[in-house]
C-alpha cells in the first residue's frame, strides 16, 4: 500500500508529518509513503497577525482542497491551525500522543539590566489570549519588578520568530508553544540538524519559563496533531486507528468544543486546557470572550464522584505551624534542578544558578520576589506532575527536593530529599470524631490526626493530588483500612467542599 502524507514545509511542520509516517509504518511495514509538503495561506502572509487575517484556515484549508481532489490521501497538521467548525467531508481520523500543551517564555540574557531599569518587558507574540491572561502574571511572577508589559506582533516559523527575538533591539522575549521546541531539539533527521543546532544556540542566549496552565490555558489542541482523511475513505480510517491516541483525542476535542461554544478563531482571547488524570479530568478555562465576559475556570470532573453529605458531617483544617531554618543543609553534588515545597523551605544563604521549579504558584510568586529566576510550577498538583525540562535543558537532570525534615521524599525518578527546615505544628486536632468525611492539607497532618483518634480512619478522606494522598493511602493500606470508594482527590479544599456538600 503507498500513502500519499501532505503538510505544510516548514522544519516543524515536515517533522510532525515524518512522526505520523513512522508511526504508521511500525504499525504496518508494508506500508510505503510518499510526503508531499507545501506552502499554506499562512505562510505566504506573514505580515499580518493571524487573528487579523480574514480567510479561515490559513494553513489547513489549502490542504482540503488537496484532499477534495484526491491529490493526497491524509494530511497532517497542527490541530490548534484548524478551524474549530466541522466539515462535512472529512474527518480527523487519528492524533498521536500530545506533546507538552503548555506555552514557554523565551527571554534574552543581555536584556536582563535593562528590563530591571526599565521595569518594562517588550514581548513578541500575535496571541490575543497570551496577552490577556499574562500581563498581570508577569508583573508578579518574574524577579524583575515589572510595572508595564507591552505585546508586539511577530510571524514566521520557529526559527524565524527566535532570529527576529535575538537581533530585535528593542524585545526582551517571546511565547512560543514548548511544543515545538521540545519537537525541533527531539529530531534525528540530518535534514533538521542545522536548524536545530542553530535554535540550540540562540536557545543558549536565553532564559526561559515553561507558563503554568492554571493561568494561561494553552490554545485548543494546541501540542496535538490531527491527521485529516475523507470520510468516504473508511479503509483510511481503520488503519489510522494503529495510531489513535483516544485521551489526547478526547481532551483535544472538548477544548475545541469549548472554544466553538464562544465563536472559535485565533482573534478570541480565550484559552482552555482539558487535562487527563488517573483520578479524573480538569478543564482549565481563562480569558475574555468577544462579548465582555471574563472567563475563570478550574474544574475537576471525577472519575468516581464522592459522596455527599451535611456541612456539618465534613471537617478540614489547616495546618498553623512554627518554622525554623535548619543550620545546615547538605544539596547532593551534581544536583541542577531544585523542587521547591514551600518558598520557606528556600535557605536565606543559598545561591543557585541552575534550574527551579515550584510546588505551585505561590511559591513561585514569594521565591520571583525575592529576585529568584523560577522555570514552573507543579500548580498544585503533585510532585508526579512532571516538569519535562530535559529537553530544553539538554541534559537529563538530577533534582533536590527542598522541603521540612520530617517531609516526604518523592516518588519521581532522579529526586533526592534535601531537609531545610523543622515544621512544628501549632494546631491541636480537635472536634475530630462524629465526622463522616475528611479533608487533609498535610500528610503529617493526617498521622498525627489517626494517632489521636484512630476512629476516623473507617470514614472518607481526601486530600489534593499529591504527597498528602499518596501518605495517607499508604498508612490506610498498613493499617487494612483502605477503600478506593472512600479515599478521594479534589483539586483543593474549595473544590472538595463544593462537590461534596448536600
Amino acid at each position: 500500500m503507498r500513502l500519499r502524507i501532505s503538510a505544510r514545509k516548514s522544519d516543524l511542520a515536515r517533522l510532525q508529518a515524518y512522526m505520523v509516517g513512522d508511526a504508521l509504518k511500525e504499525k504496518n511495514p508494508q506500508i510505503e509513503i510518499d510526503y508531499r509538503f507545501r506552502e499554506s495561506l499562512g505562510d505566504k502572509n506573514l505580515t499580518d497577525p493571524l487573528w487579523k487575517i480574514p480567510e479561515k484556515g490559513v494553513f489547513t484549508e489549502d490542504f482540503f482542497g488537496e484532499l477534495l481532489r484526491d491529490e493526497t490521501d491524509l494530511v497532517v497538521h497542527s490541530w490548534k491551525d484548524l478551524p474549530t467548525e466541522h466539515k462535512s467531508e472529512t474527518v480527523i481520523a487519528a492524533t498521536l500522543p500530545r506533546a507538552d500543551q503548555r506555552d514557554l517564555l523565551l527571554v534574552k540574557k543581555s536584556h536582563f539590566d535593562k528590563i530591571k531599569t526599565s521595569k518594562t518587558l517588550k514581548v513578541f507574540s500575535s496571541s490575543p489570549r497570551r496577552e490577556y491572561n499574562l500581563t498581570g502574571f508577569f508583573k508578579e511572577h518574574l524577579p524583575f519588578g515589572l510595572q508595564d508589559v507591552k505585546f508586539e506582533s511577530v510571524r514566521g516559523n520557529m526559527l524565524t520568530r527566535v532570529r527576529k527575538l535575538i537581533e530585535s533591539p528593542e524585545t526582551d522575549g517571546l511565547i512560543v508553544a514548548k511544543a515545538a521546541f521540545d519537537r525541533l531539539f527531539s529530531a534525528t533527521l540530518p535534514e533538521f540538524l542545522e536548524g536545530q543546532q542553530q535554535l540550540r544556540q540562540y536557545f543558549n542566549e536565553l532564559n526561559w519559563v515553561v507558563l503554568p496552565l492554571s493561568v494561561n490555558p494553552n490554545a485548543a489542541a494546541q501540542g496535538a496533531l490531527a491527521v485529516e482523511v475523507l470520510k468516504s475513505r473508511q479503509d483510511l480510517q481503520d488503519l489510522l486507528q494503529s495510531i489513535h491516541h483516544a485521551d489526547t483525542f478526547h481532551c483535544s476535542q472538548k477544548e475545541r468544543d469549548v472554544l466553538s461554544s464562544f465563536g472559535g478563531g485565533c482573534h478570541q482571547k480565550i484559552g482552555v486546557a482539558v487535562l487527563a488524570r488517573p483520578y479524573g479530568q480538569i478543564t482549565l478555562l481563562k480569558g475574555l470572550t468577544d462579548a465582555g465576559q471574563v472567563l475563570d475556570k478550574r474544574e475537576l470532573k471525577l472519575n468516581n464522584p464522592a459522596p455527599q453529605f451535611a456541612a456539618q458531617d465534613l471537617w478540614s483544617s489547616e495546618v498553623t505551624a512554627e518554622r525554623e531554618a535548619l543550620k545546615s543543609y547538605q544539596i547532593p553534588a551534581g544536583t541542577n534542578g531544585l523542587f521547591v515545597a514551600r518558598s520557606e523551605a528556600w535557605p536565606a544563604d543559598l545561591k543557585w544558578s541552575d534550574f527551579v521549579w515550584t510546588a505551585g504558584l505561590k511559591t513561585w510568586k514569594n521565591l520571583s520576589q525575592k529576585g529568584i529566576w523560577v522555570h514552573g510550577c507543579a500548580e498544585s498538583l503533585g510532585e508526579q506532575e512532571e516538569a519535562l525540562m530535559d529537553i530544553l535543558a539538554g541534559k537529563k537532570l538530577a533534582w533536590a527536593k527542598l522541603s521540612h525534615e520530617d517531609g516526604y521524599a518523592s516518588d519521581q525518578e532522579n529526586m533526592t530529599l534535601v531537609p531545610t527546615y523543622t515544621l512544628k505544628a501549632q494546631q491541636e486536632y480537635q472536634n475530630l470524631s462524629g465526622k463522616k468525611f475528611y479533608f487533609w492539607s498535610s500528610g503529617s497532618q493526617f498521622l498525627k490526626a489517626a494517632e489521636q483518634e484512630p476512629g476516623i480512619l473507617s470514614q472518607h478522606h481526601a486530600s489534593g493530588p499529591g504527597n498528602t494522598h499518596k501518605v495517607i493511602r499508604s498508612y490506610l493500606e498498613e493499617n487494612k483500612n483502605y477503600d478506593p470508594k472512600r479515599l478521594h482527590v479534589f483539586l483543593d479544599q474549595e473544590d472538595w467542599r463544593k462537590q461534596c456538600t448536600k
